[in-house]
């Protein structure tokens, strides 16, 4: 049998796959810190007309986070989500939020 001339690529039996993506192995690049060595932020953004309050950048683990959002949230009595290493909420509540942030012992930039 002759060998086909125009045949390029990888042999069929060599367990070849079309997908060259390998799905990255992600890593937890967050390192966590004790309340005291965080440096937070506000940022305040509209949408839809609304105000909310943004604190970043928190050094927690998810679980740490979820737990302090829901504590803050309850204190204020406003609603929030947490984002990645953010905590968002509704309303412009910086002084209240610091407050609350300060006496957990939080720092903050200045």
């Amino acid at each position: 049998m002759k060998k086909n001339l125009f045949e390029m690529g990888a042999q069929f039996e060599d367990t070849w796959v079309s997908d060259n993506k390998q799905p990255s192995a992600k890593s937890p690049s967050v390192q966590i810190k004790a309340p005291a060595k965080h440096q937070l932020y506000f940022a305040k953004e509209k949408r839809r007309g609304k105000v909310v309050t943004i604190v970043k950048p928190f050094c927690l683990d998810k679980p740490t986070l979820q737990n302090l959002l829901k504590t803050l949230k309850r204190k204020l009595g406003t609603g929030g989500t947490a984002k990645e290493e953010t905590l968002e909420f509704q309303g412009d509540i910086p002084e209240q939020l610091r407050s609350q942030l300060e006496k957990l012992h939080f720092r903050f930039k200045t």
